[in-house]
């Protein structure tokens, strides 16, 4: 497991990727993109939209309170993985790297999702669309490129292995 200690928080809250005051803003940019959902609401919005994403990446919470508008579509898969607050486990990120090669697929997190992004940047094909929210401020759009999977990379760098 790695954990991200909390003297490299901070590094974590600025976005990963373009961010935008709603789902409305970036629905263009998803076209014939492969999409990928961290978080409950980003889902929900995304689905409200009329978009299916390939993948989502939910918990059951926003903002560390129970999500009142729980995402429910038909996923041909369905995964659950463990991953306490602060942490990227491996069992989430085998998780992740599996629904990327079968897609499409929800994956229920036992404990928190947030950091998932970075995994999920680095599973995702060239070209896909990863959507996760910024509380209080909008959705983030990262598309996966080399220089994304660089930057997830050097990201992995402020966390330890325990």
């Amino acid at each position: 497991m790695l954990r991200l200690p909390e003297a490299h928080r901070d590094l974590f809250k600025k976005p990963f990727g373009t961010l935008y005051g709603s789902i409305g803003e970036l629905l263009p940019r998803l076209s014939g993109r492969a999409v990928y959902a961290v978080g409950d609401v980003v889902t929900h919005n995304l689905l409200d939209a009329g978009v299916i994403p390939d993948v989502a990446i939910i918990d059951g919470y926003t903002m560390r309170l129970p999500c009142t508008r729980l995402p429910l579509f038909r996923a041909r898969r369905r995964l659950t993985a463990k991953n306490p607050a602060g942490t990227i486990t491996d069992e989430l990120a085998g998780a992740i790297a599996d629904l990327v090669r079968g897609p499409p697929g929800v994956l229920f997190v036992d404990g928190e999702e947030d950091l998932a992004v970075i995994p999920l940047v680095l599973a995702a094909p060239d070209g896909a669309a990863i959507l996760y929210g910024q509380p209080g401020e909008g959705v983030v759009l990262r598309i996966a490129d080399e220089p994304a999977k660089r930057e997830a990379r050097f990201m992995l760098t402020c966390f330890v292995r325990e």
